[in-house]
């Protein structure tokens, strides 16, 4: 594998989030302001934190890729171009776009800055990536529907472009997330950026007697082919797909002339997008060196157990990348998984007599006797159980809380950097 080649390619709802991402190992991160970006909510940035996120990231030596991927209306265009002027002053790696009439804006008044195409485009065929490369696009982020053999067709009929794809994070139920259900049941449009996620909702229609609906449906053209639809007193989760999980097949995925695998999370939790950064990194940086395939799967499922499996997920899938028959829902429940809670950032670390003060932003409830596991962004995580808990004044105290605005502070043993991610055991 050619390192150079390749990107890691992370989410950023905020610019703490772009640090984490970077901290952790991204090559590149991709952020928006709320009026044009498909994320409206949980998305704290303005034009001034973008710049500041921008020349941040270039000091690093990383990429920042900017999203106008909404599907404008004309009351979106008014605001458009002075927008880009600003951006094209702050001089971003990329613009992500879904929209031709978007994409003609960005062209007029930042021409200077690439464009790539957002997923939200649906290309999905090698004469769809011809026609956008014959636009002066760049680079094509492939829309989730496509398979492992797609992606190799489409890179070896337009060689010169740029393929990206997503390798982790929330599938939609709806083609490429063109889902109308938001704005039906909340007026809250997904493709402006403000997706309710009604699939992730239970659902419970008025049962019979004996509190379960059980049924089969058969698509006329297909007979003999079955559908089950299931229902019983605690309602359904038939819309919910499961989570995309690729750690296990990055090898394959590079084989397709992929250059941009990409984690989706934008509204995530800093302890989600560090704890996915970190896994896809360890996998990447394995895989970069002449290894045995039998050796290198037995490390890819390794760090999917150590890292990914710990985290509160959907189940996971391969989406469409072996076929349609490999897509799957997840009908159970909202979610499985959760054996460790979030539970803190680490803010700074301080040598005091033969101990550490570990100063920690609370998320969660964290007290005395708390068994914990802090992940750190180059090092092995260390594990450990408070003994002692400090407020900042230097006061003893038992508990902190999220939420409280008011920092702990831990003595350890060892030292432990910034970005370090604070997890506790949950009693199962």
């Amino acid at each position: 594998m050619n390192r150079t080649k390749i990107e890691l390619l992370a989410p950023a709802g905020s610019i703490e989030k772009m640090r984490y991402a970077f901290a952790y190992g991204a090559d590149a991160v991709y952020m928006g302001i709320p009026d044009f970006s498909l994320r409206v909510r949980i998305n704290n940035f303005t034009l001034d934190t973008v710049e500041q996120a921008i020349k941040e990231a270039h000091d690093l030596g990383k990429k920042i890729y900017v999203t106008i991927n909404i599907y404008a209306h004309n009351e979106h265009l008014k605001n458009l171009p002075d927008y880009l002027k600003k951006l094209k002053k702050m001089k971003p790696d990329a613009f992500i776009i879904s929209d031709p009439g978007v994409m003609q804006f960005a062209k007029k008044y930042a021409g200077q800055i690439p464009i790539h195409v957002s997923t939200q485009a649906n290309v999905t065929n090698w004469s769809a990536a011809k026609f956008w490369h014959s636009q002066g696009v760049e680079r094509v982020i492939l829309g989730r529907e496509v398979s492992i053999e797609e992606i190799k067709e489409i890179h070896e009929k337009v060689p010169e472009l740029e393929l990206e794809h997503f390798i982790h994070g929330a599938m939609c139920m709806s083609y490429s997330g063109r889902c109308m259900l938001s704005s039906w049941l909340t007026g809250r449009s997904a493709n402006l950026g403000d997706c309710a996620q009604p699939c992730r909702w239970k659902y419970s229609p008025q049962l019979a007697e004996h509190h379960v609906l059980s049924a089969e449906v058969e698509e006329p053209l297909r007979p003999g082919v079955k559908i089950p639809v299931e229902e019983d007193k605690n309602g359904t989760y038939i819309f919910n797909s499961k989570d995309m999980c690729m750690i296990e097949y990055l090898p394959e995925m590079i084989e397709t002339g992929l250059v941009s695998f990409k984690i989706e999370g934008r509204a995530k939790s800093p302890a989600y997008l560090a704890s996915v950064v970190k896994a896809y990194r360890q996998a990447f940086d394995m895989l970069e060196g002449e290894i045995d395939k039998k050796k290198a799967k037995k490390k890819l499922k390794k760090i999917k157990k150590e890292i990914l499996d710990k985290l509160v997920h959907r189940g996971y899938t391969t989406g469409f990348a072996f076929g349609k028959e490999s897509v799957e829902q997840n009908i159970d429940n909202s979610h499985i998984g959760g054996e460790e809670q979030f539970v803190g950032e680490v803010l700074n670390c301080k040598k005091h007599d033969k101990n550490y003060l570990v100063k920690i932003r609370p998320h969660n409830a964290i007290k005395l006797g708390d068994e914990l596991r802090i992940m750190r962004p180059k090092s092995e995580d260390v594990r450990l159980t408070i003994k002692n808990m400090y407020n900042e004044k230097g006061e003893e105290i038992e508990s902190g809380h999220g939420g409280a605005g008011k920092n702990v502070v831990l003595e350890l043993d060892r030292g432990v950097e910034e970005f370090g991610i604070v997890f506790k055991n949950l009693e199962l």
